[in-house]
């Protein structure tokens, strides 16, 4: 029986100024009652990270440092620290988030009392570090739950009717072996979470115990969890097929042609969700061709009159089609001018495609500009009359860089 409690995983690359901030929320819980050990897994930084960690060390910190010669990935990365765990239970912190350790401690305690169970979960709070206050709860569960071992059912219909994503939990760390194993096609919180069920009870507690850093007096990073909204939603419903194929075997769940089309549906419901999101996503981030063919696929699927998709669906064709003109014109290294032709009002057209992403290095102009004539070769046409082309290809312009409205917005049709 090990002497330390909790084993707090902390998966690391050039993160030295984040990583000191953490070491610095955890140095205050040295002398808690809460034995533990910080285990960090260094993935080959080449910043100060090494002198971070050795300078907590030498404070007194009980920190296991594990660098790696070179970098293996994040997944790797993350194993490596969970095989070093030397605690009875483990969790996966990342290096710019915080905890919150009172309500981490109710984990451990609810672990303490329910020992067949292999991992207990809580829902995280989003958090402003600069305003210092949590923002909102990822997910909500009312009040404690506890699914038996092979109560796949049950799992699901808690997943998929509450929108439950259980990416932070602590584990029993000598179920990390059978539960921890990589998945590529299937939303990983998901699989884990099969795996820990098929071998034990598994837990959801109310209140949380992490905090996502939102906003960083440091800097500004990218979160994991907003890539996998932006990308993942088809490994989301991977995930629970995984779940329910896991419950098949075990001979827990009916997969016979009617039983297995109302699950199907539950899964796709809570993708086509998620593809919303990630639609709400994209278009904030100004990636409008990505959001309209999530659009297309909600559409297709009868999502078009949600009102979200609805309203975003009346701004996508015009900031597509000069999304995709001003793309199409910087594809072509040797172009200095875009021509606009029979459009209204250069100015602000002009202005859009350069907000839209138009290279700085090529100058909107209208046809009547002096320095047309003396630039052809080196010019490309947007014309929003298509008869015009034949007119532009007799000036000696490029007929494949002469556009006309028709040739963009086709592309992008609602």
């Amino acid at each position: 029986m090990t002497d330390i409690k909790l084993s707090i995983c902390i998966p690391t690359f050039n993160r030295a100024r984040f990583l000191e901030h953490l070491l610095g929320t955890l140095a205050d819980k040295a002398g808690t009652d809460l034995s533990h050990e910080i285990v960090i897994s260094d993935n080959a930084s080449t910043d100060d990270t090494t002198a971070v960690v050795e300078r907590f060390i030498a404070e007194g910190l009980p920190i296991r440092y594990l660098k790696r010669d070179v970098n293996g990935g994040g997944w790797p990365n993350l194993a490596n620290a969970f095989g070093h765990a030397g605690g009875e239970y483990a969790l996966y912190l990342a290096d710019d988030d915080l905890l919150i350790w009172d309500n981490l401690k109710a984990v451990i305690d609810h672990l303490d009392e329910n020992p067949d169970m292999v991992v207990c979960h809580a829902p995280w709070t989003l958090y402003d570090a600069v305003a210092e206050r949590d923002l909102q709860l990822f997910y909500e569960v009312e009040s404690p739950r506890r699914f038996q071992r092979w109560n796949f059912l049950g799992l699901f219909a808690f997943i998929t009717e509450r929108h439950i994503f259980p990416e932070i939990c602590v584990y029993r760390t000598e179920a990390l072996r059978a539960i921890y194993v990589q998945r590529h096609f299937c939303f990983w919180a998901f699989a884990f979470l099969a795996h820990a069920i098929d071998i034990g009870a598994v837990g959801f507690l109310n209140k949380p115990f992490y905090r996502s850093v939102t906003r960083s007096r440091i800097e500004r990073g990218v979160q994991a969890g907003h890539e996998e909204a932006m990308h993942a939603w088809d490994r989301y419903k991977g995930g629970l097929e995984y779940l329910l194929y896991l419950g098949s075997l075990r001979k827990q769940i009916d997969l016979q042609p009617e039983n297995r089309a109302r699950l199907d549906m539950a899964c796709s419901k809570l993708m086509f969700e998620r593809m919303v999101v990630a639609l709400r996503m994209w278009f904030a981030n100004k990636d409008f061709a990505k959001a309209y063919e999530i659009y297309a696929r909600l559409a297709y699927h009868g999502y078009g009159h949600v009102a979200e998709v609805k309203a975003i669906a009346e701004k996508l064709p015009l900031m597509c089609a000069v999304q995709s003109l001003a793309h199409k014109v910087n594809a072509a290294p040797d172009i200095r001018l875009l021509v606009l032709d029979s459009v209204a009002d250069v100015p602000s057209l002009a202005g859009l495609l350069l907000e839209l992403g138009l290279d700085r290095r090529i100058s909107v102009v209208a046809p009547s500009d002096d320095q047309v004539e003396a630039a052809v070769e080196q010019a490309a046409v947007f014309t929003a009359d298509a008869s015009r082309r034949l007119f532009f290809e007799q000036q000696g312009f490029l007929p494949g860089l002469i556009f006309s409205e028709a040739d963009i917005v086709g592309a992008f049709s609602m």
